[in-house]
């Protein structure tokens, strides 16, 4: 029988588009024996992980706000803390450690000293593996190891974790990249500002590409009007990932036979 992983991209409140994608998935009758998620695709798929159905994770994201999962920072590496999102994973979700997880799962972070690719799996505590996936570069202050490694946000490296997936024994991989659609709203930047945003996607958006490659199937949400921290749109996100995934999801059937 063919293993099926998830591999799920960061992308902020667009990580919604996840849950739709995974709601059709499962409808459909398709098999998820492995997640690996990065940054925003971490949160996601720790908690489809660790047992949560796609509507307890629906009404644990109505109580999000920017507000509840973030607080200032007293540290000089980032503008704000995201110990809020360990908190409310360890409130919610059914279990926090990697050992105890329904289905195998890995969050991908960034060594910041290094810059090589970090894949938390198998064991220790989701909370510390999420946060780090999550941890924003300037935004987020990094997280801290016992041993003074330092871990910032997977999509600095990996963007669409169909490497990790893939290393953790999936036959097929099924790639959900909530960033490539790329984004519309900006238009044509006139402002220093508008343009160092706007540049800074695109080189995201091709770093993301270039790890299609691993995947047998990339689901790409058309979002591209949505803006990543547009978190009270998260029924419209979740809508489009069911649109995007019902789409192909012909093409992944045959994929399984």
């Amino acid at each position: 029988m063919k293993k099926v992983g998830l591999a799920l991209s960061g992308g902020a409140a667009r990580g919604f588009s996840h849950l739709g994608v995974i709601k059709v998935l499962k409808e459909h009758g398709i098999p998820i024996d492995y997640i690996a998620g990065t940054s925003a695709g971490s949160f996601a798929g720790g908690a489809v992980a660790a047992g949560m159905s796609i509507e307890n994770i629906i009404e644990m994201g109505k109580k999000l706000s920017w507000y509840r999962v973030s607080k200032l920072s007293f540290s000089t590496k980032g503008l704000i803390s995201n110990a809020p999102i360990a908190k409310l994973i360890h409130d919610e979700f059914p279990f926090n450690k990697f050992e105890d997880l329904m289905i195998p799962f890995s969050a991908v972070a960034t060594n910041l000293e290094t810059g090589d690719e970090v894949v938390f799996k198998e064991k220790g505590d989701i909370g510390f593996a999420i946060c780090s996936s999550c941890a924003i570069p300037g935004i987020f202050a990094p997280l801290v190891d016992s041993e003074g490694n330092r871990f910032v946000d997977g999509g600095v490296v990996a963007p669409v974790p169909t490497k990790a997936v893939r290393e953790m024994g999936a036959d097929i991989i099924i790639a959900v990249d909530v960033i490539s659609s790329g984004a519309d709203y900006w238009g044509s930047p006139s402002t220093l500002v508008g343009i160092i945003f706007q540049s800074a996607l695109m080189l995201l958006q091709t770093a993301s590409k270039h790890q299609h490659y691993h995947a047998d199937s990339v689901i790409i949400p058309p979002i591209s009007h949505l803006r990543p921290d547009e978190i009270g749109k998260m029924e419209e996100f979740i809508e489009l990932g069911e649109k995007a995934a019902l789409a192909q999801i012909d093409d992944i059937k045959r994929l399984l036979d």
